[in-house]
Parts: C-alpha cells; structure tokens; sequence
C-alpha cells in the first residue's frame, strides 16, 4: 500500500511545474503572450545555430521579461504551432473580454523588445485594441488576425 502512494506522489510531482503555470495563468495573470516554439528562423531558413526561430524568440522573451514590470499580469507560454507557418516568427496576445492579436513576419533576435513594448500597451487598453500607428514598428505590419472576445450572456 506504502509503495502504491509513494509511486503517485513522485507522478504528481513531475506534474507540479504544469499546473503551477496552469494556474497562474487562469488566476493570477490575467494576459497571456502565445510564442509559436516551431517556427522558422526565417521564410527561407529553418534553423540558427540548430534552434527554430520561435526558440530564440521565446528565450529573449523569457531572458527579458524577468525584470519587466508586467511579469505578474503575463503569463508568456511556448505553443507548438500557431499555424503562420509562411509568416514566420508568430506571437498572439490574449486576456479576458478583450480582442486577441495575432502577428507574424517577427525577426526572432530583433523583436523581443518590441513584443513587450506591445504588451504593455495591450495591457494598458480597455479591448484589446493598439492602433496600427502606436504600436512599436516591427509590429505596425505583420498582423494576422484580430479575434473579437467571447460575447457575454447567454449568447454562448
């Protein structure tokens, strides 16, 4: 009986860190930046020094945002695919009731900065909206969708 406990509790361990971050995603923070891990480093080039783009991306994005003032309202997580495999490196910005953004054609070592300059100003908006002329330039182009939020009520 002993060992039978044991064995569940080492398995609920290894699980710990995966629903730590489950949680504060769903609790705590209240956006989430997606980084697509599988993108390309670029449109003709799969891999940099033997790592997608979407790595890189996600590493500078990590590295930066230790000390960013926003860490505990975001939850930045990798995702497999975001499916802008020709629009390569992709990025979507979520929260609760407001409009996610989705962009792509982000140069993996050049736009960490830029991303959580958006970040900022997705925070700061009420829906979700960042003018196309107020956001940081590498994001001014390379939108790839703008998904209204779920509708309130009993519409759903």
């Amino acid at each position: 009986m002993e060992r039978r406990v044991f064995s569940k509790l080492i398995r609920y361990e290894l699980y710990l860190p995966y629903l730590v971050r489950i949680i504060d995603m769903f609790f705590m923070a209240k956006h989430a930046l997606f980084v697509c891990k599988s993108c390309y480093f670029s449109p003709t080039q799969r891999d940099y020094v033997g790592e997608r783009g979407g790595w890189h991306l996600l590493k500078q994005l990590l590295s930066l945002s230790e000390n960013w003032s926003l860490q505990s309202e975001f939850v930045i997580q990798e995702v497999d695919c975001l499916s802008a495999c020709k629009r390569p490196c992709a990025i979507a910005f979520t929260a609760l009731n407001k409009t996610s953004l989705m962009f792509g054609d982000l140069p993996p070592l050049e736009s960490a900065n830029a991303i959580l300059q958006l970040a900022e100003q997705y925070y700061a908006s009420h829906n979700g909206i960042v003018a196309r002329q107020e956001r940081p330039e590498v994001l001014q182009k390379g939108i790839l969708a703008r998904i209204p939020p779920l509708p309130y009520g009993d519409s759903c």
